[in-house]
């Protein structure tokens, strides 16, 4: 049974890092403390620049909250049901999203700050650094090798991984408007 939303008395400010990624990839979020995890998962895809191709979890504890998936021997709780406030109410608290179980990119969700409610500011990113990994990279391993062949035009590795990405690919580059742009198109 889903449990009743109660109306937003808080923004949360929330740092969202890319386990493993060094130099670190991150994005800083506002969001309402009240926004469900199915649509919390939507904010977390646009603002690190995934395209929601794979399968996803939050993991509290030991707890698996997701989309449950009969195909799959995934015990996991139905993210639908969940709020961002039964996860974290306290500043330090964190969770881990975890995308894509085969590359397995875990992000590190910390809850920074609780800010008055503005309900014109949110969902947004406000600060963050470094351009996602292209999807199916293999994960942090596989995105370093990706980024050490594109580093050295004479790498075994260069022309494949440069037509995979494409020559516009940079991975220093963040668009925080465009990602704002994306996430004001999202509706809840």
């Amino acid at each position: 049974m889903a449990k009743r939303k109660k109306a937003s008395k808080a923004l949360f400010q929330l740092k969202v890092t890319l386990v493993g990624s060094k130099p670190p990839i991150w994005r800083r979020l506002i969001v309402k403390d009240n926004i469900r995890l199915d649509q919390l998962h939507s904010v977390l895809q646009v603002s690190m620049g995934w395209f929601n191709c794979h399968l996803h979890q939050y993991i509290v504890g030991d707890s698996y909250i997701g989309v449950p998936e009969p195909d799959y021997d995934l015990d996991m709780i139905d993210e639908r049901n969940f709020y961002l406030y039964d996860l974290v109410s306290n500043p330090k608290d964190f969770f881990i999203y975890e995308y894509d179980f085969g590359d397995n990119w875990g992000h590190k969700i910390i809850l920074e700050k609780i800010l008055p409610v503005d309900f014109s500011t949110t969902p947004k990113v406000i600060k963050g650094k470094k351009a996602c990994p292209p999807e199916d990279c293999g994960g942090t391993w596989g995105y370093s090798e990706l980024l050490e062949a594109l580093q050295d035009p004479k790498h075994e590795e260069y022309e494949s991984m440069l037509d995979w990405v494409g020559e516009d690919f940079n991975p220093d580059e963040l668009d925080i408007e465009r990602i704002n742009r994306y996430l004001k198109n999202l509706k809840f």
